[in-house]
């Protein structure tokens, strides 16, 4: 008699737990896309200056390199260099910004300007892979980063970056 039980029981088991799959209870919302995904290609947009020194920080340090810090000063340059590019509407030479932040008295100044990356996680794949721009990040007088966009709506570009690092003041 026991037998016959068994396969009831089981069965009942098996109901049991699809009905209380298929209930009718709000499903947990998806989180939130990450910081370094969001798109960059709108008026409101701005990069998360800590967010890319974290990044870039966590990648120096897979290569031995110290962590940058986020500096407000070289933001600034930074914006300024981004705002300049995008009312122009094309890339400018980072070579050229370099040169003239060591004249003004920048120690180790580093610095990539580039268009056309709407993320955070693309401007930093594409600086990665790109062995002037690598060099800029992995600096190893580098101690602190400014970094900046400016949105183009009309550019094919749309997003133009500008990162700038240098040593300690």
């Amino acid at each position: 008699m026991m037998r016959s039980l068994l396969p009831a029981g089981a069965a009942l088991c098996a109901i049991a737990v699809l009905a209380a799959c298929s209930t009718d209870a709000p499903r947990p919302s998806s989180p939130a896309r990450p910081v370094f995904y969001q798109s960059l290609a709108s008026p409101s947009a701005s990069v998360d200056a800590a967010m890319a020194a974290e990044m870039i920080s966590a990648y120096r340090g897979n290569k031995g390199l110290l962590p940058l810090t986020v500096d407000p000063g070289l933001v600034a340059r930074a914006q300024a260099a981004a705002d300049s590019m995008a009312r122009a509407d094309r890339p400018a030479s980072g070579e050229a910004l370099s040169k003239q932040l060591a004249m003004k008295g920048l120690n180790s100044p580093g610095v990539n300007l580039s268009a056309g990356y709407h993320t955070l996680a693309e401007a930093f794949s594409g600086w990665r892979d790109s062995p002037a721009h690598n060099r800029v990040m992995l600096s190893p007088q580098a101690t602190r980063l400014g970094i900046a966009t400016a949105y183009a709506p009309g550019s094919k570009y749309k997003v133009y970056w500008a990162l700038i690092v240098a040593g300690p003041s």
